[in-house]
């Protein structure tokens, strides 16, 4: 067996990457099936991020159907659902590792300034001799791969982004109003799935967690963010803000919708009731 050939038997082994159906999820996001290559990752992720959302309301429900790969590519590719970090990377990670990428999956520290926990599941690619963070599942934040290169700056629809190597470590910058601030920091020491069970548990049921008791529905594209955090839905631009507003119970069914959430009625009125929107 080639060593490309003992890297991919080792992921299936360890991360069950056998069961995802790439052609079911190439249809999802609308891209046909590629060859590995610099190009194509960024195909790969820049249609993920656009077609898939970034939301919590499983966790809301409290009805998260975990972190199986079947229960992820359920609910993010045969349904108009989309997830946070764990789903969004772990599908993502598997798919790459179906066409042939090589692919690390790692944990990061959010909000490293304060701190914040090791909670945030990123990528780490390989392909054509370079390695590229590819981050599907970090909110409204990342639209495109980043070359994991020290002191590299990459747009990101509209807003700078860049890599700061600290010794082993690496962190994820964001330029604001305020100048560089750091969004998460990791280094290459590979994680493992139980890692992310434990990140999850914490991330889905602490009070804590940004992502207990309201729903958090994020999307991007070039040049607007779309936020939706508990009843405010707020639209931004590299800018600044455009629009700020509070969505009514009345409401919430459709604007979930035009974030790329479809609920069914039960799951909808299950959301009423637990936010009191």
């Amino acid at each position: 067996m080639t060593e490309i050939g003992q890297r991919q038997h080792a992921a299936t082994e360890e991360w069950r990457t056998d069961s995802v159906d790439v052609v079911r999820y190439l249809e999802r996001i609308g891209v046909p099936w590629p060859f590995p290559s610099v190009e194509a990752l960024y195909r790969l992720h820049r249609a993920h991020v656009g077609t898939i959302p970034f939301e919590n309301i499983d966790v809301v429900l409290e009805a998260h159907p975990g972190l199986g790969l079947n229960a992820i590519e359920s609910k993010l590719v045969g349904s108009r659902r989309g997830g946070y970090c764990y789903e969004h990377a772990l599908l993502f990670a598997a798919v790459l590792e179906r066409l042939g990428f090589t692919v690390s999956r790692h944990i990061a520290r959010v909000q490293p300034d304060h701190p914040g926990p090791y909670t945030h599941m990123m990528l780490v690619v390989s392909v054509e001799g370079d390695d590229y963070l590819a981050d599907v599942g970090f909110g409204a934040g990342v639209l495109d791969p980043i070359p994991l290169r020290d002191g590299e700056v990459v747009d990101q629809a509209g807003w700078p982004h860049r890599l700061r190597r600290d010794g082993a470590g690496w962190t994820l910058e964001k330029h604001a109003r305020k100048g560089w601030e750091a969004l998460h920091t990791f280094d290459r020491a590979p994680a493992r799935p139980v890692d992310y069970e434990v990140a999850h548990h914490y991330t889905a049921t602490h009070p804590d967690s940004p992502f207990v008791g309201k729903p958090v529905v994020m999307r991007i594209e070039q040049g607007r963010v779309r936020k939706l955090v508990g009843t405010e839905l707020v639209v931004e631009s590299p800018e600044g803000e455009l629009a700020r507003e509070t969505v009514s119970g009345a409401r919430l069914g459709e604007t979930l919708r035009e974030l790329g959430v479809e609920l069914t009625e039960e799951e909808l009125r299950s959301l009423h009731t637990r936010t009191g929107m």
